[in-house]
């Protein structure tokens, strides 16, 4: 008789750690697998986290057995050990994390199935006008007995009638079909000797079979995606069962790499963020699961799914922002990507024409290989890029485009080219004031101004979605007439080129503008025809986009990132200046870059101006090692909420009071953010600095055992912080 065996079993909900059962006898029980057993009053699906040999201080113990082990291959060592990191780093609760991974538990059952009716031959058939319609449509495949009927313009009863006489065939399939499989042997297209040598050092990465890290670093429009495809298909090659994940900063990019992966390998890969129907996401679970799925793309949740042979990662557009999860388990995707990846024993590619920071420094210091792509392929140049000192050139009052850019755009237009209008800020207007009384319309709940869309006559917020008509007279005082916009939005800025170019094309690309992913691929391929003359866009305008006819980029508001107290304002506007003008001048046509500002000789404009990008990095990272921020040390911010004002001030102070004295650790705080009330509940922070040696996730675990914080108290944790408000 074997010895009987104890196993950890964590649940997919808020709990901190495992729980331990025993494992039946007889019952073969390992690491990674899918378990039922009891939880409380009930049975709950739980994941066996470790098994080991029952010990005499375990017989001691009421301990219950597991209840039965689910007919499921387990969970990779790799996903489980991940899901313990994230815990961890993140000081979030272990079991919330993994339910992060089994995000749909329908995906753990057999696919639904459905019935499709096709042709059958037969000799003798009674036809009829509707039947002949319907064997008509039949040809062209099979199809369920609605989408029959309604393709065929007749009854559901002509289908079952037509079917009991025997002209048409019923079989069953699963709903949830396998998808088709990459070919890593098709071609791609021709590659540049500079992009040749750098897929070269990539595959090199690659074939180590084991973790490495590389910053694919490549102006924009260098051909970053060819290259690392060339990555792609060499892991497919290399395993026949490899996976590989490609991450995407935003829905809106994913459209034209889809397309771009189904050219390069003869079939999409699953696609995987929160546009996906329940359905669709299921089905990309259970192939993630259960191996079959061989190349995913997504947005950052996707680095949660629970790959069975996960052999590369690729980040693309490694410094976005975009990737900073910022509500729930609070974590930064490239920095987990890198943890998967290790645990994984995969490599992992970080390609942009901007890198982060931290990724630079990595590189510099030789933990990532650096692979260089500094020109655009053929006869495309990077664009000039120049500026508009607003002070000498002021646009007209209530207007926003500067002389010198207006006729910039005209120039532009007259040669039949395209425009792109710069302006991250949705809506019509940021600000609403009244001018009789000068109250500032805000959200009742939260410490936001309330934006103007004049497209759908409401007020919004755009941190909570609070929105409400826009009033006719003022909440305050009651004015009538008298609430008037502040400062320009996109809607605004549409209303002053149609008036300047009444002749002209134009639309507006924002989230509200294009709000699915069929809409967003409508609107892109608009502007990659030139059905459109000028571009009006906020950020998802800014990433990725390869307009051929674009030649005239005008950033109306390049000194909005400059502003306030974040570390990175400095390197965010850089990157999103260098990023948004990257998308003129991309095909044959020469382009060029005119931004808008109060600002030129501030150090990112003129990095921008000036090309030399490795002045302004050296620079920006000197000002973070005399100040020991990142990546030269770490950050964490703690958020605490209440319900009122006093009740989060006597929280953090108390808080404050508990912590444990580390050297090499600074506490500042607490202090009333700039959101200092959002959805009723008031907020303080607390930021930690601390030596880079230091384990400030273990710093902060640890300090939270000292305080019993009271039930109405919230406190979020975030390491690495990248959102001050």
């Amino acid at each position: 008789m074997s010895a009987p065996l104890l196993a950890s079993v964590l649940f997919p909900m808020p709990v901190p750690e495992p729980f331990d059962y025993l494992v039946p006898e007889g019952q073969s029980v390992s690491k990674g697998m899918l378990v039922m057993a009891p939880l409380g009053t009930r049975t709950a699906r739980g994941v066996v986290w470790s098994v080991r040999p029952l010990e005499a201080k375990d017989k001691t113990r009421k301990l219950k057995a597991i209840k039965q082990v689910l007919p499921l291959p387990p969970l990779a060592h790799s996903s489980l050990d991940f899901v313990d990191f994230v815990a961890r780093y993140c000081c979030h609760l272990q079991g919330v994390v993994l339910r992060m991974m089994l995000s749909t538990p329908d995906a753990l059952r057999p696919s639904p199935t459905e019935t499709r009716y096709g042709p059958r031959e037969v000799s003798e058939l009674r036809m009829t006008p509707a039947r002949t319609k319907v064997l008509a449509v039949a040809q062209g495949g099979h199809y369920s007995a609605s989408e029959l009927a309604r393709r065929a313009n007749v009854s559901p009863g002509v289908i079952k009638s037509l079917c009991d006489a025997g002209g048409l065939i019923a079989t069953r399939r699963d709903v949830d079909r396998p998808f088709a499989p990459p070919n890593p042997e098709k071609t791609g297209l021709n590659l540049t000797p500079i992009q040749l040598d750098a897929a070269k050092a990539l595959i090199g990465l690659v074939e180590k079979n084991k973790f490495a890290a590389a910053l694919l670093d490549g102006v924009t429009g260098s051909g970053k995606t060819e290259v690392y495809f060339d990555a792609i298909a060499a892991a497919l090659k290399q395993d026949a069962h490899a996976q590989i994940l490609v991450l995407l900063p935003e829905i809106a990019l994913t459209q034209d790499v889809l397309a771009r992966f189904a050219r390069r390998f003869g079939a999409p890969p699953a696609e995987w963020h929160s546009e996906r129907t329940a359905p669709q996401r299921r089905r990309v679970w259970r192939e993630v699961f259960h191996g079959r799925a061989r190349i995913v793309v997504g947005a950052r949740s996707a680095l949660f799914l629970p790959f069975a042979n996960l052999r590369l990662i690729v980040v693309d557009e490694e410094h976005d922002g975009s990737y900073k999860q910022e509500e729930g388990v609070l974590y930064h995707a490239r920095d987990m990507a890198v943890a998967r990846a290790k645990f994984a024993k995969a490599a992992i590619i970080l390609a942009s024409a901007t890198p982060a920071l931290e990724t630079m420094r990595n590189a510099r210091l030789g933990r990532y290989a650096h692979i260089r792509l500094p020109a655009r392929p053929g006869s495309a140049v990077l664009p000039p890029i120049s500026t508009i000192d607003l002070r000498e050139h002021p646009p007209q009052s209530g207007r926003w485009l500067s002389p010198p850019l207006i006729e910039a755009i005209d120039q532009t237009l007259k040669q039949d080219e395209q425009c792109l209008l710069f302006l991250n800020r949705r809506g019509y207007a940021p600000l609403t004031i009244c001018r009789a009384c000068g109250a500032k319309i805000q959200a009742p709940d939260s410490a936001t101004y309330l934006v103007e869309h004049r497209y759908s006559g409401r007020l919004i917020c755009h941190l909570t979605g609070y929105s409400i008509p826009k009033p006719a007279a003022c909440p305050t005082c009651g004015a009538k007439d008298s609430l008037h916009p502040i400062g320009p939005g996109v809607e605004r800025l549409s209303e002053e080129v149609t008036a300047l170019f009444p002749q002209a094309r134009i639309e507006i690309f924002s989230s509200d503008t294009a709000k699915t992913a069929e809409e967003v691929r409508t609107l892109i391929a608009r502007m990659e025809r030139g059905d459109i003359d000028i571009l009006i866009g906020t950020q998802m305008a800014a990433k990725g986009h390869n307009f051929p006819h674009l030649t005239l980029v005008g950033v109306v508001d390049a000194d909005m990132g400059l502003h306030g107290a974040d570390l990175r304002a400095g390197e965010r506007t850089y990157q999103t200046l260098a990023q948004v003008a990257g998308r003129a001048g991309r095909a044959d046509k020469p382009g060029r870059a005119i931004l808008q500002t109060h600002q030129p000789d501030h150090e990112a404009i003129l990095a921008l101006c000036s090309g030399v990008r490795e002045t302004f990095i050296d620079a920006e990272l000197s000002l973070r090692e005399d100040m020991g921020f990142p990546p030269f040390g770490r950050l964490a911010a703690l958020i605490f909420s209440a319900p009122s004002e006093q009740e989060a001030q006597n929280a953090a102070r108390d808080f404050v009071a508990a912590a444990p004295i580390v050297e090499g650790v600074d506490v500042w705080g607490p202090s009333e953010p700039p959101l200092g009330r959002v959805r009723g509940r008031w907020r303080r922070r607390l930021l930690l600095r601390a030596e880079p040696q230091i384990d400030l996730s273990a710093m902060i675990s640890a300090w939270r055992t000292r305080v019993k914080l009271p039930k109405n108290i919230r406190l979020k944790v975030d390491i690495d912080p990248y959102s001050f408000l």
